[in-house]
């Protein structure tokens, strides 16, 4: 059975960073597609990056030049390291393993000063 794990978000200042993980058990990172995904309060969820089994990384244009996507093979995790966030960043932050019914519980991520 599949399941994804998601750790590492919080309170963070405007301008701050956040490095959120998804461990992932039950399939394996490096040749599946997975995706971030956010949702914030009274928003549809929305696709904030994705990394393919050759490495490929995709992102938001909101997201742009300070997010980036990595995996850890042998941790069987994906992260998504978070730079210069904004308020408009704050949300629910889901982890996916893309195209499958397999989301993770999320983990709340909030910018404010």
């Amino acid at each position: 059975q599949v399941q994804l794990v998601e750790s590492g978000g919080g309170l963070v200042q405007p301008g701050g960073s956040l490095r959120l993980s998804c461990a992932a058990s039950g399939t394996i990172v490096s040749i599946n597609t997975m995706g971030w995904y956010r949702q914030g309060i009274g928003m549809q969820r929305e696709l904030v990056a994705t990394i393919s089994s050759t490495g490929s990384t995709n992102f938001a244009d909101s997201v742009k030049g300070r997010f980036t996507i990595s995996r850890d093979n042998a941790k069987n995790t994906v992260y998504l390291q978070m730079n210069s966030l904004k308020p408009e960043d704050t949300a629910v932050y889901y982890c996916r393993l893309a195209n499958t019914k397999y989301w993770g519980q999320g983990t709340q991520v909030t910018v404010s000063s």
